[in-house]
């Protein structure tokens, strides 16, 4: 299983071939009389690609997904506008067209500021893949149980790449699927961090322990906030679904259960921003390692 590359110059990302749907090479759609482009009117339309592959829409999403060399592109559209917005050193050239005719290629209501992708599905990887050889001393892992809105598992990726995350852990059912509403959540986070499936969470949970991370679940009744949390130099964060949490046998696989104090009157969170401020605090927790291990060499400590 290929890793995902990074720190590739922005004009070699860029130079691979994007094939239209339409057949023409990408080149500009036929234009009616009025010289305008072409509406695509009479097309079927949805979030899925007529090749199998699945639409990502808006600029972010895009521009992640082009400069991914991961990942396989089947057709590039976009309008006028949105086009002058893209690199100018992809080639070909989207297929320029109506904003309306875009639309019709995606979900109801999908806001595509002028541009959209057809991908196909990024390689699957296993924890293993991605979280046996961590070459950074602390290592952070987010895992969901049953979280089922795409909305939150896409805010969740971005909030895991901002934040240095390896991996988000997903069932393979109770989970959504890879869309284009997931990615233009996750704003370019799809990416940048592996979305690793697994079967049965709690082998997943024993599998990175046995790669030695230590289990932390966020419950509303944690035995000690989350500031106070021991330290480990690698934590696989757990989240349960909205309102229901995590499940009995996934707290039982967590090494310790920890809360996020609040004071308000809002006495609960959004699964994203709990893990939001949950990412940040680990990162932070980190981050003092980090500083204290360099102070510990510059006083010439062990």
């Amino acid at each position: 299983m290929s890793k995902r590359k990074q720190g590739e110059g922005s004009a070699s990302r860029f130079q691979r071939k994007i094939k239209a749907s339409s057949g023409n090479g990408g080149q500009p759609g036929p234009r009616g009389r009025s010289g305008t482009p072409d509406s695509g009117r009479g097309r079927r339309e949805s979030g899925a690609g007529a090749s199998g592959g699945e639409w990502l829409f808006g600029l972010h999403p895009v521009l992640a997904a082009l400069a991914n060399p991961d990942r396989q592109h089947i057709s590039l559209v976009a309008t006028t506008a949105g086009a002058a917005h893209l690199p100018s050193e992809i080639q070909p050239r989207p297929q320029i067209m109506e904003g309306e005719a875009i639309a019709r290629r995606l979900p109801p209501g999908a806001v595509h500021q002028g541009v959209a992708l057809c991908v196909a599905p990024l390689p699957e990887v296993s924890i293993e893949d991605v979280c046996a050889a961590a070459p950074d001393a602390n290592a952070l892992v987010v895992v969901l149980d049953q979280v089922t809105d795409p909305h939150n598992v896409g805010a969740i990726l971005r909030s895991a790449a901002a934040f240095g995350a390896k991996a988000v852990v997903v069932t393979e059912r109770h989970a959504p699927a890879v869309t284009g509403t997931l990615a233009k959540a996750a704003c370019g986070g799809l990416e940048h961090i592996p979305l690793v499936r697994v079967t049965n969470l709690s082998r997943a949970l024993d599998e990175l322990a046995k790669l030695g991370y230590w289990r932390v679940g966020l419950a509303e009744e944690g035995a000690i906030p989350l500031a106070a949390m021991p330290s480990a130099p690698k934590i696989a964060l757990v989240l349960g679904a909205e309102g229901s949490g995590m499940r009995r046998l996934t707290r039982e696989h967590c090494d310790l259960l920890v809360r996020l104090p609040v004071s308000g009157p809002i006495t609960s969170l959004n699964v994203s921003n709990a893990a939001a401020i949950a990412l940040y605090a680990v990162s932070q927790r980190f981050g003092d390692a980090r500083t204290n291990l360099a102070r510990s060499h510059q006083s010439g400590g062990t």
